[in-house]
C-alpha cells in the first residue's frame, strides 16, 4: 500500500509583542519609574513615620490654669508649654487628662490616630503610583514609537532592499545558467545528429563541426562578458591615465568593417580627454557601446560616436538610429541579460549583457551615466568621467537619467 505524501505548511511567524524592541522599550521605562517612585515613596513614608513617633505624650495642668504639653522627643524649635489652657475645656476633662489614665488614653489615641494615618497615606501612595504608572508606559509607549519610527523605516527599506538583491542575483543565477547551457544543448545535438547519421560524408562532419565552433565562440564571449561584469561590480585594481579619445578612435577602427556590412554611416568626432582607471575596462564599456549602437540598428541608418571634454571631464555619447526604445524600458536594459526584442531571423540580439557592463564599469570608474531614447529612435547614451587625478576613494551610485526622446533635427 503506498504511503501518500502530507505536506506541512508552515505558518509564517509572527513577532511576539513581548519581544519586540518597542514593547522593551516600554517595560523598560515603566520599569525605571516604578522603581523610582516606590523609592520616594518609601523615603516620604519614612519621614511621616519618623515625625509622627514625636507627637504628645503627656498633658499638664497648673493651679493658675496653664497647660504643658511633653513630647517623646522634643525639637529645640517645638514649644513644650501653652501660656493658658483654653477657657472651653472642662474642669472635668481636665482631671481626667491628668490622671494617670487619661494620659495613658492620650498615648493610645494618638498612637491609633498615627497608624490610621500612615495606613492611608500608603492606600492613596499606592493608588497615585498605580496610575502615574499607567501614564508613565502610555507615555513610554508613544515614546519608544516615535523614536523608533526611523529604525523601523531603515530596517523595511534595508530588508526590501536585500530581498531584491536576493532576487535580482537569484535571476541573474538562472539566466546565466541558461545562456550557458545553450551553446552546450546546440553542440550536443549537432554532434548527436552526425554521429547517428550512417550516410554522413566527411563533409557534413566537416560542417557540423564548423557549427560547433560557431556555438562554443558564442559561449567564449558570454563567458568573456561575464567575467567583465563581474570585474566591473568588483572594483578597480590600479588606475592608470587613458587617453579616452584614443581608445575608441581603436575600437571604431575595429568595428568598422561590421557597420559597413551593416550599411550603417558613421559619424566620428574624437578630442583627447584623459581618463583615469582600467584600460581594459574601459575598453570594454566602448566595445559594448559601439557594438550595440551597430547591432541594434536600422538597415542605412547612423551610427554617431563622439569624445570630448566638458568642464575639464572626458565625455563619451553614442547614438543610433535604431528602433525605438521606451523610456521606461531603460532602466530594465541596464539589468544582466535583459533585451528589447529579436530580430527578424529570431536570433537573440546578444547576451542582454552590454548596457549592464557598461553601467558596471561606470559605476567602477565614478562616471555618471546619462541614457535616453534617441530623437531618431535608438538611444542616446553619454558616460561623463571625473577629472583625472580628482577621483578616489568609494565609488558614488550610477546616474541614470531617462527622458522623453528628443526631437530629431
Amino acid at each position: 500500500m503506498a504511503r501518500r505524501g502530507v505536506t506541512v505548511r508552515l505558518a509564517p511567524r509572527l513577532p511576539n509583542p513581548k519581544t519586540t524592541v518597542r514593547w522593551r522599550l516600554t517595560l523598560l521605562y515603566g520599569c525605571l519609574f516604578l522603581v523610582c517612585g516606590a523609592a520616594l515613596l518609601a523615603v516620604t513614608y519614612a519621614l511621616v513615620a519618623h515625625a509622627a513617633t514625636t507627637g504628645p505624650d503627656l498633658v499638664t495642668f497648673g493651679p493658675a490654669g496653664e497647660a504643658g504639653v511633653s513630647f517623646k522627643q522634643a525639637p529645640a524649635t517645638r514649644p513644650t508649654k501653652l501660656v493658658r489652657a483654653p477657657a472651653e475645656v472642662p474642669q472635668e476633662l481636665r482631671r481626667v487628662l491628668g490622671s494617670p489614665d487619661g494620659q495613658a488614653a492620650v498615648r493610645f489615641v494618638g498612637r491609633q490616630q498615627q497608624i490610621a494615618d500612615l495606613h492611608q497615606l500608603e492606600i492613596e501612595s499606592a493608588i497615585a503610583l498605580a496610575i502615574m504608572a499607567l501614564i508613565s508606559g502610555g507615555l513610554g509607549w508613544l515614546v519608544a514609537g516615535r523614536v523608533l519610527r526611523p529604525l523601523r523605516t531603515i530596517t523595511a527599506e534595508t530588508q526590501q532592499i536585500s530581498e531584491g538583491a536576493f532576487d535580482a542575483q537569484r535571476r541573474f543565477v538562472a539566466n546565466a545558467s541558461h545562456e550557458l547551457r545553450t551553446p552546450l544543448t546546440a553542440v550536443r545535438a549537432l554532434l548527436e545528429m552526425v554521429i547517428s547519421d550512417p550516410h554522413a560524408t566527411p563533409a557534413t562532419f566537416r560542417a557540423t563541426c564548423r557549427e560547433a565552433l560557431v556555438e562554443s565562440e558564442q559561449q567564449e564571449q558570454l563567458i568573456d562578458a561575464l567575467l567583465a561584469l563581474a570585474q566591473g561590480h568588483g572594483g578597480l585594481a590600479a588606475r592608470e591615465p587613458i587617453d579616452l579619445g584614443l581608445l575608441t578612435a581603436g575600437v571604431v577602427r575595429a568595428q568598422r568593417a561590421d557597420a559597413e556590412a551593416a550599411h550603417l554611416k558613421l559619424d566620428v568626432t574624437l578630442e583627447a580627454a584623459v581618463v583615469e582607471g582600467d584600460r581594459h575596462l574601459i575598453g570594454r564599456l566602448v566595445l559594448n557601446l559601439v557594438q550595440n549602437a551597430i547591432r541594434h540598428n536600422l538597415p542605412g541608418g547612423d551610427v554617431r560616436v563622439a569624445v570630448h571634454r566638458e568642464d575639464g571631464r572626458a565625455v563619451m555619447s553614442v547614438v543610433n538610429t535604431g528602433p525605438a526604445v521606451p523610456a521606461g524600458e531603460i532602466e530594465r536594459l541596464l539589468q544582466p541579460f535583459q533585451r528589447l526584442g529579436r530580430d527578424r531571423a529570431g536570433r537573440r540580439e546578444g547576451f542582454g549583457l552590454g548596457l549592464s557592463i557598461v553601467a558596471a564599469v561606470a559605476t567602477a570608474h565614478g562616471a555618471a551615466l546619462d541614457i535616453h531614447p534617441g530623437g531618431d529612435g535608438g538611444l542616446f547614451v553619454a558616460v561623463r568621467f571625473p577629472r583625472a587625478q580628482q577621483f578616489a576613494g568609494e565609488t558614488p551610485p550610477l546616474q541614470v537619467k531617462s527622458r522623453e526622446a528628443l526631437p530629431s533635427g
